[in-house]
């Protein structure tokens, strides 16, 4: 049985597309059944109706609290009932009760090998500290921003003549690569979350990965 996948959205959804256009293999374990935006002029709202996918806009302006809207967008997630839930480049800080109610089942994507970098402007920081390497992390979400476990890195290189938006690019294309390949591997139950003595791990095929992810030359 296919698993239901809802997405997070705020703007453009390029990752949404990239989970899309995976999704619509024939071998693919997972459907997307709901795109949610905070925004309801986001374009990757446009992206989801073209495949014929059920899109809320759900605004945070109409609330007074973080925690009231959450418990909305719990309400709303729920009634899709929902066996993963993917952020993909939802610009809203999660309140501690929406992310332990899905707590397993809840992956982002940021722009930085993680736990470098947590937080905004992610390329230009990597470009000022002179790295030589940048990239991307896939992990679950905890209650510490950018802080879960994480399941996949993926690098790229930094060039002395970069600009943010040249190191932007490079690193988007690997965020479309490895998002839908984590999602999927959710999807199929093959990835799960452990938390022993409050550390928490990501666990793929049984094994406990290490704290950079999956495959990962550290």
């Amino acid at each position: 049985m296919s698993s239901r996948i809802v997405v997070l959205i705020s703007g453009s959804g390029t990752n949404l597309q990239a989970i899309i256009d995976a999704s619509q293999a024939d071998d693919y374990p997972g459907s997307i059944v709901g795109v949610v935006s905070n925004k309801s002029d986001a374009y990757g709202l446009t992206r989801a109706e073209n495949a014929n996918i059920a899109t809320i806009a759900l605004s945070h302006k109409d609330f007074d609290s973080r925690e009231s809207y959450d418990q909305a967008l719990i309400e709303k997630i729920d009634q899709l009932s929902p066996d993963v839930i993917v952020l993909a480049g939802f610009m809203r800080i999660l309140s501690p009760a929406f992310v332990k109610h899905y707590q397993g089942k809840l992956l982002n994507i940021h722009p930085s090998l993680l736990p470098k970098y947590q937080g905004l402007n992610t390329h230009q920081r990597a470009i000022d500290a002179g790295d030589k390497e940048h990239g991307v992390s896939v992990h679950f979400v905890t209650e510490e921003l950018d802080g879960g476990p994480v399941i996949l890195q993926a690098k790229v290189p930094v060039f002395e003549e970069d600009t943010s938006d040249d190191l932007a690019a490079r690193v988007h294309e690997q965020e479309h690569r490895i998002y839908p390949l984590v999602v999927k591997w959710l999807c199929e139950k093959r990835l799960s979350m452990s938390i022993v003595n409050q550390d928490e791990h990501a666990i793929l095929d049984g094994i406990t990965l290490p704290a950079f992810g999956y495959a990962n030359d550290e």
